[in-house]
């Protein structure tokens, strides 16, 4: 299970909904743990940010660690200096949501001599195989290549997160399988698990192995 680790890195390209996962990560762990942290690592302005949820997980009791240039036309690569609690105050669960290729990745450098030296997280690579840079296992295994030479640390494994937004059908979550079951082959991970929107989650539960529903995050 997702979790077990104090803290739950994730990495993707541009588009595979590493952030809309982070965010749901967080509420789902916030459940049983009472010090719960999402932080947006990503340097490069996306559509998506961890703070378009922000309201939800004040509600919820989750800190947010992000940029306060997140959601400005600002797109400078600044991070915060609380940017150290996610290693510095090892009673927190935190979920890393990681830039969408290599040069986003290097912003987690300067803290990833700390996490290495604890030694208690683990490294998923989000993949969607409906995005354009990795419609197949090779492009795909080509971008984990780069986010790990970047981030200088190892990947532990894979979550299939294979949609075409608002349109996808539970036909297009299964065609995704035989992708998501190369890429976790080809790279000796383990593929932890497979996400869908929560709307499609009652039609495939008994079908695909570790399923996890998704509240799409709103943008504001």
């Amino acid at each position: 299970m997702i979790g077990n680790k104090r803290i739950t890195l994730l990495c993707g390209h541009y588009g595979s909904g590493k952030t809309n996962i982070a965010v749901n990560l967080a509420m789902q762990l916030q459940k049983t743990h009472s010090n719960v942290t999402i932080a947006d690592l990503d340097i490069v302005n996306p559509y998506f940010r961890t703070k378009d949820s922000m309201g939800e997980l004040e509600d919820a009791g989750i800190r947010l660690i992000c940029s306060e240039y997140a959601n400005t036309n600002v797109d400078i690569p600044a991070l915060p200096q609380e940017l150290y609690a996610i290693t510095d105050d090892r009673t927190r669960k935190v979920i890393l949501d990681i830039g969408g290729d290599d040069r986003g990745a290097l912003a987690l450098g300067r803290i990833v001599p700390a996490l290495m030296e604890e030694n208690d997280y683990e490294m998923l690579m989000v993949i969607n195989c409906y995005r354009p840079l990795t419609r197949d296992a090779d492009s795909t295994l080509e971008v984990m290549r780069e986010i790990k030479a970047a981030c200088r640390i190892p990947f532990t494994g894979v979550i299939n997160n294979s949609n075409l937004g608002c349109e996808t059908t539970a036909a297009d979550v299964l065609r995704s399988a035989e992708y998501a079951n190369s890429v976790a082959a080809l790279s000796g991970l383990p593929l932890v698990m497979t996400t869908v929107d929560a709307s499609l989650y009652p039609l495939l539960k008994d079908t695909v192995p570790d399923l996890f529903p998704l509240e799409l995050q709103k943008k504001i």
